[in-house]
């Protein structure tokens, strides 16, 4: 008996002869092609692409028959075993078919035209699935039909932008109520996913990883940028003087924003203004090479308990050979805003030699520690940027006042 071979179909003709034709310019070198030539090939060959995509998620959007036949668990996952393409494109190309094949055919038909390119035309769809389910289908065509005419004009990334307020363009009359239960979604949303963990890496750093909503997101970069600003000098460049990358700048900043924070304005915990506890035995921090241990947290050295000693937010309790309490740092020991000011008038900017980081910016020093003795006045302060500051209690370096009220800072030899 014979069988009768099926004739072969308009579709696979069609490729076929395209990758027929792309074998005979295989050796084709277009170095020697016009200019003229040259554009025009480029802009025919991203039509081209553009209707070879639209023809390929056709035929993707009808395959589970081919799926089926060799048990995949769709053509995505036949394909990638066949053409060792990224399983994840091939789902979105397929969730792609199936929304052109289902529901927007204007998309569809412009990519066929060569108007459309893929990426355009998942925005496109992206932009239509997120109109309210309950749109005038009327209002909801009309919005297809505007997105389609931009892909002539815009890019991807100004078709997103677009496509979240074509409301706006083709029906205002209801495109506040829309926007705000759209973002109403959004925000509802963003509070779910908002999480923050901290794992310890066990080199003296910890990373912290966090999903919060775009609105605290853009809080924290506008804090953050008043402290990593590249006017600034105080800890954005590196000892050789080059400027630090922008993320170490914004890591360094987050740990000023945190030394910085006013604890009388944060919530009340565990029977008092939040605050950080600094414990420390009278010898080690009297040492160069002390340890200091944060109260629920990790050891620090006993030069940065003496910098931390200078900040309101930090309590310093020294402890006695038996662990007792000897002095505990109260609030009203450290640098009062009224002293703040005075600083401010004695100086403008940072007092180190040769720094005009402003005073604002700018950190009170006790000259002679607190835990030998210094009293919190004027006579004992100095106003120091965050990169001096940390250098007045780094033990590689000396500082000494000059006569004309400067601090000079020098490593020790």
């Amino acid at each position: 008996m014979t069988t009768l071979q099926q004739p072969q179909h308009p579709v696979l003709g069609a490729v076929v002869a395209i990758t027929a034709s792309l074998e005979r310019v295989a050796e084709a070198n277009p170095a020697f092609m016009a200019t003229d030539q040259k554009a025009a090939t480029l802009l025919e060959i991203a039509r081209a692409k553009a209707q070879l995509a639209e023809l390929e998620l056709r035929v993707l959007a009808t395959a589970d028959d081919v799926s089926a036949e060799s048990g995949a668990r769709d053509v995505a996952g036949w394909l990638h075993h066949h053409t060792h393409q990224r399983p994840e494109t091939l789902r979105v190309d397929l969730r792609l078919a199936e929304a052109l094949d289902r529901s927007y055919g204007l998309v569809a038909a412009a990519m066929r035209r060569g108007d459309c390119n893929p990426a355009q035309a998942q925005v496109i769809v992206n932009a239509l699935d997120e109109l309210p389910a309950d749109l005038d289908p009327e209002i909801r065509i009309k919005a297809e039909e505007t997105l389609v005419g931009y892909a002539t004009r815009f890019d991807p990334t100004q078709l997103r932008r677009l496509g979240r307020r074509i409301l706006d363009v083709i029906a205002p009359e209801i495109a506040e109520a829309e926007e705000a239960r759209r973002l109403a979604a959004e925000e509802a949303y963003a509070r779910k996913k908002t999480r923050l963990s901290m794992r310890r890496l066990g080199d003296g750093t910890t990373r912290i990883s966090a999903v919060v909503p775009d609105g605290a997101a853009d809080r924290l970069a506008t804090n953050l940028e008043a402290f990593a600003s590249p006017r600034r000098d105080d800890g954005t460049r590196t000892e050789t003087g080059e400027y630090l990358p922008y993320d170490r700048r914004l890591g360094r900043a987050l740990c000023q924003m945190l030394e910085t924070l006013d604890p009388a304005r944060l919530p009340i915990h565990g029977g008092d203004a939040t605050t950080v506890i600094v414990t420390i035995d009278i010898d080690q921090l009297r040492t160069e090479a002390g340890i200091a241990q944060i109260v629920g947290g990790t050891p620090i050295t006993a030069a940065e308990a003496r910098r931390l000693a200078c900040n309101a937010n930090i309590i310093p309790a020294v402890l006695g050979g038996a662990s007792e309490v000897l002095d505990l740092g109260r609030m009203q020991r450290f640098f009062t805003a009224a002293q703040r000011r005075a600083l401010l008038l004695r100086s403008a900017t940072c007092e180190a030699e040769g720094c005009d980081i402003p005073g604002t910016w700018a950190e009170a020093h006790h000259w002679v520690a607190w835990a030998l003795g210094g009293n919190t006045d004027l006579d004992n302060a100095a106003l120091l940027c965050s990169h001096h500051h940390h250098r007045a209690h780094d033990t590689a370096y000396l500082h000494e006042r000059l006569p004309s009220g400067d601090i000079r800072f020098t490593r020790r030899t």
